[in-house]
């Protein structure tokens, strides 16, 4: 595997060991997640193990506003580590941690109990996750589409037609046949960047990453004469 595009668009997070195993996934060191609260008890550290499944390949990592507490944790580490870039929009800020007490008559209160951290200190609550690039979501319309058009009848207060509703304006033949319009294959890049542009610069950036890497990887040392297997 040469790259990878981590997706954590809307994702609006899940449980901590989770978001802790996923990171571990791509991480062979150093601090995860760290939570603080008023208690000591609450305040906890969560480490990577080694060993990385993608051997240091390059990462990029889609975040948006949807993206909220355990995927902040994912980006919040990898970005920190410098393990991925991180592209899109600012993420949700849901860095908080809640703990469900007993009341002991069958009840029970869930009280905000500690706050989740970055391996650099960066608080997530209210916060989030700041992209390395900022890329907003639009939607790459065909200069040709009938769609991109503003038209009179889309104006407010646009002049009424009073007559002559239904009728058809006479037209060649040849004027009143409508050209094809050009067709793009499913997966080609024209077909990507109109349907999702955030993905598609991500994958743009991804095959530079890929490229640079491969650039500055140390040279293989020849083969020695006479050499090979046999």
């Amino acid at each position: 595997l040469k790259g990878l595009i981590l997706d954590l668009r809307n994702n609006p997070g899940g449980v901590l060991n989770g978001a802790v195993d996923v990171a571990d996934d791509f991480l062979d060191d150093g601090v995860i997640v760290q939570t603080k609260g008023r208690d000591q008890d609450s305040e906890q550290t969560f480490n990577a193990t080694t060993g990385d499944l993608l051997e240091k390949a390059p990462m990029v990592v889609l975040v948006n506003g949807g993206s909220a507490s355990a995927s902040e944790i994912v980006a919040g580490a990898l970005q920190d580590h410098r393990r991925a870039l991180v592209l899109g929009e600012r993420t949700f800020g849901k860095g908080s941690v809640q703990t469900i007490l007993p009341l002991g008559n069958g009840a029970a209160v869930k009280l905000t109990t500690a706050r989740y951290y970055t391996p650099n200190g960066r608080s997530i609550q209210a916060e989030g996750i700041k992209p390395d690039i900022e890329l907003k979501s639009f939607k790459v319309a065909n200069e040709n589409a009938d769609d991109a058009l503003l038209k009179e009848a889309d104006l407010t207060g646009h002049l009424q037609n009073d007559g002559g509703n239904g009728a058809e304006p006479a037209t060649d033949d040849a004027e009143s046949q409508q050209l094809p319009m050009p067709q793009t294959t499913v997966g080609s890049d024209s077909a990507l960047a109109k349907d999702d542009y955030q993905l598609y610069e991500a994958l743009n950036m991804l095959k530079g990453m890929t490229l640079l890497q491969s650039r500055n990887a140390p040279p293989q040392s020849p083969l020695p004469e006479g050499g090979g297997k046999g």
